[in-house]
Order: structure tokens, then C-alpha cells, then sequence
């Protein structure tokens, strides 16, 4: 009986651990593409154009780590998914990445059996009005009707704030970001919380911009970050690293249109960079040249950001806190030697 016993822990220890050693890299490889989850409903991260084209920060992320794994962009294709479907579709392995505005907490982490990477955007969550409540805090928001997601940080952080301030509130509880932003613009709700970004994305294309206003109040930290499943640490390494390769870009000076001149550069850590030294690639298990495709085919995280939701863009952000730790942001690349 002790022998079966043993026995039976030896089987089941070697399951868990094929579990745990699941290479998503070789699945993907044979499949011959990515497979993204995004949200698909906010401007500026991810959302198709009028060719159906899908455009977007998020998107931009998944497409890097195409560029990583394939030397080609394109080979990923995208799952627009809900808040609440988001987390399964990653647990179930419907996606191989959640590029979707979707916050680090410790319970995602450890509960759900999860990993974040590198944030790929710092947001906080706000309050978007229209003008004529005639509202400018937040703290003068006491018995409103509010707009919200959902299964999401951006739900409980409104609920410790209205708490907090001694304030009521009557949540209108949505899944869908489409239709909820059109429940809110349809007046069915005096506030519209999410993240900043995205309260300026729906504005952005909302039918009279001008009419609403964000108010003042940044009331949590969200760092928005890809996501990968707990267990494959070779998979977390490409995803985490092939943000960080992004940033590094930006630090480097290297962009999409002067890259193949900095193949020339005598500066090693750029020569390591570009796989001009080679080894970087193949610790991950890829090609020596993955940062020079990801910036190549999709650029730094400066231009990104900038093509996207910068000042120029609809959406109109500045840098802030997504700016380089030389600059005064957060955003920062762990040394890549």
C-alpha cells in the first residue's frame, strides 16, 4: 500500500509539473501564429479602422511579440474579448496573451494563476461628466448613477471611493465596453468611470466631444500590463522582454527608420541589442535579430505611443508617467546583456 501511495504522489507530481512546463512557445510555433486577446472597443489600444484594420497600443504589443517569435508582425491574429471573458480565455488557453488594458492586482497573480510583465501603459482610474451635471470634483458625485465594467478593478475602486466619502451611488453594470459607453452617451448614467485613457478614447469618438469633461480626481494606480498564464517561464520571458525591448529602443535613440544605421553602432550594448553580438535571441529560445524585427516592423515604445494616443492622435495624452525614466516617467528597461 505505501508503494502505491508513492506511486500515486509520482504520477501526480510529473502531471502537475507537465502542466506547468506547457511550452506555449512550440504551440504557437507550429500553429504559425499568435493568438491575442484585446478588448476591440477602445480607440487608441485596440479597435479595427474603418478597413478593419486593427490599430491600437495593445495591438502594437501583440504584433511585437509576433515580430519576436516569427520576424513577422502579421502573424497574430486577435480575439476582442470582455472584461469578465478576458481572464478565463487565458486560463482556458483561447489566447496565448491578454493584450487587453487589464491592471495588475496580487489576486490575479496568485488566485487566477496568472503573470504580469512590464507595463506596457501607467493609467489611474478617473470620472468622465458630461457638462451639463454642472459637476467639477468628484466629491460632489453623492447619490449619482454610474457607468462601470463589471468584474474590474475600475468596479471596486468606486465602490471604496463612494464608501470612503460618505457618498451613495447606484452602479449601472454593463459587460460590454461598446455598449456601456453607449448607455452613458445615451444619458442612462450620470458618470462614466474606467481608466483615463480610456475615458479620453470614448470622448475622443463620443457624438459631441465637447460636451463632456473629466474631472480632476485620479482616485487608484493601474498599471496596465500584457498577461501570460503562471507556469511557462520560457513564454513569460518573451513577452515580458520584448516590452522592455521597446523601451530599451526609445533609450537607445533607436527607431523603426534609423535601425538598419545602428547596425553600425560601436556601442555594445546596442550591438547585443540588435543582434549584432548574438545570444540574446536564443536564451528565449528565438532568433538573435527579435529586437531588431520588433523595432523594424513596429518601433520603439516612444512611436508607438506617439502614432496611437499621443498629443497628435484624436485622443491627445501626453507622455507623464509613460515617459522614460531618463525624462522623469516610469517607463524603464532592465539591463538586456
Amino acid at each position: 500500500m505505501k508503494l502505491f501511495k508513492i506511486l500515486i504522489s509520482c504520477i501526480t507530481i510529473l502531471a502537475m509539473t507537465s502542466l506547468a512546463w506547457a511550452n506555449t512557445l512550440d504551440e504557437v510555433k507550429k500553429r504559425g501564429y499568435i493568438k491575442a486577446g484585446v478588448n476591440g472597443n477602445v480607440f487608441g489600444f485596440s479597435m479595427p479602422d474603418d478597413k478593419g484594420e486593427w490599430k491600437g497600443i495593445d495591438v502594437d504589443t501583440a504584433k511585437a511579440v509576433a515580430a519576436a517569435v516569427f520576424g513577422d508582425a502579421s502573424k497574430v491574429k486577435f480575439a476582442s474579448l470582455t472584461a469578465v471573458q478576458r481572464l478565463p480565455a487565458l486560463q482556458s488557453k483561447e489566447i496565448d496573451v491578454l493584450c487587453r488594458n487589464t491592471t495588475q492586482t496580487l489576486s490575479r497573480e496568485t488566485k487566477s494563476g496568472l503573470n504580469f510583465v512590464q507595463p506596457n501603459y501607467y493609467d489611474g482610474q478617473g470620472f468622465l461628466i458630461p457638462k451639463k451635471l454642472g459637476v467639477k470634483s468628484a466629491k460632489e458625485l453623492d447619490g449619482a448613477t454610474v457607468c462601470v465594467l463589471p468584474g474590474t478593478t475600475t468596479e471596486m475602486n468606486a465602490a471604496d471611493y463612494f464608501r470612503t466619502n460618505g457618498m451613495k451611488w447606484s452602479p449601472v453594470v454593463i459587460e460590454n465596453t461598446a455598449e456601456l459607453n453607449k448607455a452613458f452617451f445615451a444619458g442612462r448614467c450620470d458618470v462614466l468611470t474606467s481608466d483615463v485613457s480610456q475615458l479620453a478614447a470614448q470622448r475622443s469618438v463620443a457624438p459631441n466631444p465637447a460636451d463632456y469633461e473629466l474631472l480632476p480626481e485620479v482616485i487608484s494606480k493601474e498599471p496596465l500590463c500584457p498577461v501570460v498564464r503562471h507556469g511557462d517561464d520560457q513564454w513569460y520571458d518573451i513577452v515580458n522582454w520584448t516590452v522592455m525591448a521597446m523601451i530599451q529602443a526609445e533609450e537607445f535613440g533607436i527607431t523603426s527608420k534609423n535601425i538598419d544605421q545602428m547596425l553600425k553602432s560601436t556601442n555594445p550594448g546596442i550591438k547585443r541589442f540588435l543582434g549584432v553580438t548574438p545570444g540574446m535571441g536564443a536564451q528565449m529560445g528565438i532568433d538573435d535579430k527579435w529586437a531588431y524585427n520588433i523595432i523594424k516592423q513596429v518601433g520603439n515604445y516612444g512611436e508607438i505611443f506617439e502614432r496611437n494616443i499621443g498629443p497628435k492622435t484624436a485622443l491627445a495624452l501626453e507622455r507623464g508617467l509613460n515617459d522614460l525614466w531618463t525624462k522623469g516617467g516610469l517607463m524603464y528597461a532592465s539591463p538586456i546583456r
